[in-house]
């Protein structure tokens, strides 16, 4: 097989690998949504959809709504921007998507004498990229407000602007104290960074080289995500949102997007500060335990590892979001632009400083 042959065929498997576990999970976050809603609130929840019977714990209820999104009606308002209106869901959704191509899933393996790297697109400025299309993606939300020719769908869109605006500069600078000290915008290399430990016990991760980051990090992505307590751009009690006059599928893929935000700002946090796909004290070997002793695990063990551990991480995010969004009350939107601004923002540029001063001072 030709270098070619096999570089295109390898391509091919990892988009579509990536595609099929970001939409397979993201589907399954429909049902963890209601479940753990359920479970908070001391009810049964999802647990209506059967198959012959059959309910299995409410696990047919994301097919129920694959089902009633693909039946109902797909209506544009008359008085809307039809071309707009079409565009503006693939807009939000295509962007998130794109962004996963940066993210490293687990570490290169050899195949047949070739490296393959776990990674569709290996950018060295892969943070960067990251955040630039993960900011392109709320073009969606107010192009679907301005184009439905609503006024309640408009200012949901604007509010979203705004609220991009608002924490996406708090966001990246969070993130700038892992880039000073890492040295490096390549995701792949900042998870290579953390690899290892302090005094044999403490791993290298992100989170305790900038813990105020990681802290600050937390409420910036629900903000970009417009989860709640920053539901503002929807907030069901007073406007409905930038998705009013959306139905079927376009108002399901608004729905999937929202998903797969939460899925991406998760496996973000775990790439960044808790270390990727890096498991405390396991080498390419096995574990090297700091009590000492080894335990030998053979080449494809390690990588089954560390593959899981990086979802393992992930889907602990996952909960944290989802135990936020059904525990806290929505902001009013005065609090969300004063959060923003007045507290987030000083705090972002206080840990610039900080993080600067410790190397100067600490060094490597």
């Amino acid at each position: 097989m030709s270098d070619l042959t096999f570089t295109l065929m390898v391509a091919t498997i990892k988009i579509f690998g990536m595609i099929s576990i970001v939409m397979g999970l993201a589907t399954l976050l429909t049902w963890v949504e209601r479940k753990q809603s359920a479970i908070m609130q001391d009810r049964l929840g999802a647990n209506r959809a059967d198959i012959f019977g059959l309910r299995v714990i409410g696990l047919f209820h994301p097919i129920a709504d694959a089902v009633k999104m693909l039946t109902k009606e797909d209506y544009i308002p008359p008085f809307a921007n039809k071309v707009i209106h079409m565009l503006a869901p693939a807009m939000t959704f295509v962007p998130v998507m794109l962004v996963f191509a940066a993210i490293p899933f687990g570490p290169p393996i050899e195949v047949g004498g070739r490296i393959i790297t776990m990674q569709i697109a290996n950018i060295n400025v892969g943070l960067l990229y990251v955040l630039g299309f993960g900011g392109i993606a709320v073009y969606g939300a107010v192009l679907g407000g301005w184009g439905s020719n609503n006024k309640y769908a408009l200012l949901g869109g604007i509010r979203a602007s705004a609220q991009m605006i608002s924490y996406e500069v708090c966001l990246g600078l969070s993130l700038i104290g892992c880039v000073m000290v890492y040295e490096t915008l390549d995701l792949g290399k900042m998870i290579i960074a953390q690899g290892g430990t302090w005094w044999g016990w403490i791993p290298r991760w992100g989170i305790f080289l900038q813990p105020l980051g990681a802290l600050l990090f937390i409420p910036a992505a629900i903000a970009e995500n417009k989860r709640i307590p920053f539901d503002v751009p929807e907030a069901e009690s007073e406007i409905i949102g930038y998705f009013t006059e959306y139905s079927g599928l376009k108002a399901g893929l608004f729905m999937m997007t929202e998903f797969i935000e939460m899925l991406l700002v998760s496996i973000l946090f775990s790439v960044i500060f808790l270390g990727g796909w890096q498991v405390p004290w396991l080498m390419w070997d096995g574990f090297h335990w700091p009590w000492g002793g080894t335990l030998e695990l053979g080449k494809w063990i390690v990588v089954g590892l560390q593959v899981g551990s990086l979802f393992f991480k992930t889907f602990v995010m996952i909960y944290l979001f989802t135990l936020i969004r059904w525990t806290l009350p929505r902001f009013r939107y005065d609090q969300v632009m004063k959060l923003g601004w007045v507290y987030l923002l000083p705090l972002s540029m206080i840990n610039l400083v900080l993080t600067g001063v410790v190397m100067v001072l600490v060094g490597n």
